[in-house]
Formats: C-alpha cells, structure tokens, sequence
C-alpha cells in the first residue's frame, strides 16, 4: 500500500552543524526542520546547499565526514542513512548472530560481501558523489543508504526532523533536499536561495513513497 507524503523543510532549528577547525568571522547558518504533511517530523533527510556563484569561495571537505560505520543489528543496517565526505569510507559491522551478505550494485559504488556474525569489513571506498543503496541477499528485507557528498554544507536531519548547516560564507546557494522515500521518477528538488550573515529560511516539499512493509520471512511488500 503506497500513499504520498509531503515534507516540509522551514529551516529554523539548530541540531547537527559540520564544524571547520577555523570558523569564519562573517560565516552564517541555515537552520532546518523537516516534517510531514502531518506536521510529525522526519529523520534521515538529507539537506545539501552548493554555492551558486564564483562569490563564495570553495572550501575543504569536513574531516569529520571521511569514515562511518553502518552496524547490521537485529536484522537491520544502522544507521538507515549515512552520509560521508567524496573519498570517505564506510566499515560493514556484523553485531547479528546471522550471517549477512552486503551489496551495492549502485552505479557510483559496486561491491559484496558476506559478513559472519562478530565481523567487519575493510573499509568501503566512496570516491564518487552520490547515493549508494545498500541491502544484504540473504535479507531482503534490509536496506540502508549511503549519501556521498561533495561539498561540506550538508547535514542530516535527526529523529526530531532538526538538522543544522553552520559556517556558511554569506552569498547564494542551491538547496537540495533528498530522502530514501523520494520517488524514483521525482527530480530532485533545488531552489537558489541568498544566505546574508544571519541565515536563510527556505520551505520546500516534497512528495514520497510510504515505508515498505518489513516481513522478516518473505521480505518486503
């Protein structure tokens, strides 16, 4: 059963924030709060501002964002969503009492593996910007979601749907917003927005898919 959802990002709240080892004296912030139709919030969108003119300089990619881990627990990959720097890694962990086999046959990233309860793999390289799909063939119903990311102004929304960009160069951006429940023949949504030196607001919504149905005997339906 599928029924469309709308997400509404107003950003205003503060929670995660990439941090630079300098913060820039006339650096900004966008503040973001992502929700439902219902007004209920949702976790695990991505909010992603590129610079949309030669004004704002280009800086590093956050140190902070070169590895993870997605642990596979109770039949499940946690994290459901991940986000790394363009060059990060991501480590499999197995803390299951099964045995699990990772894949990805995404087109920035294809790889395999089958994982025995207790191990961990080597780390994963993730050299292209893009989204990676993650499942394991021994259950179907596992998915989870590795966001790769080439530039530092991007942040995840938690489970309270708050998510914060700090140390932003005043100038003008594009906002891109994705989410593992967004159509797959949706575009992504992007709007240029001017941030001054104290923050922008943006709303934007977007239409998604209803979660699967976990059946931990035939899968997902």
């Amino acid at each position: 059963m599928n029924k469309n959802f709308g997400l509404v990002l107003l950003l205003g709240l503060p929670v995660l924030a990439l941090v630079p080892a300098v913060r820039p004296a006339d650096a900004a912030q966008v503040q973001a709060r992502v929700s439902d139709e219902h007004g209920k919030p949702v976790a695990d969108a991505v909010v992603t501002l590129v610079p949309a003119d030669t004004a704002v300089p280009s800086p590093d990619l956050v140190p902070s964002r070169a590895t993870a881990v997605v642990d596979q627990r109770d039949e499940t990959f946690v994290p459901y969503v991940v986000v790394v720097a363009k060059g990060g890694t991501v480590v499999f962990r197995n803390s299951d009492k099964t045995r699990h086999h990772v894949y990805s046959f995404s087109p920035i990233k294809q790889f395999e593996f089958v994982l025995s309860p207790g191990d961990s793999s080597a780390p994963v390289a993730f050299d292209a910007p893009g989204i990676a799909a993650i499942g394991c063939n021994i259950h179907d119903f596992m998915t989870a979601f590795v966001y790769v990311a080439d530039t530092p102004f991007v942040a995840q929304t938690d489970r309270d749907g708050h998510a914060m960009i700090a140390d932003l160069p005043p100038g003008s951006y594009s906002a891109r917003i994705w989410h593992p429940l967004l159509r797959p023949s949706a575009a992504l949504p992007a709007q240029t927005i001017q941030v001054p030196d104290g923050g922008a607001e943006l709303s934007s919504t977007l239409s998604l898919m209803a979660p699967p149905h976990r059946d931990h005997e035939h899968g997902l339906y």
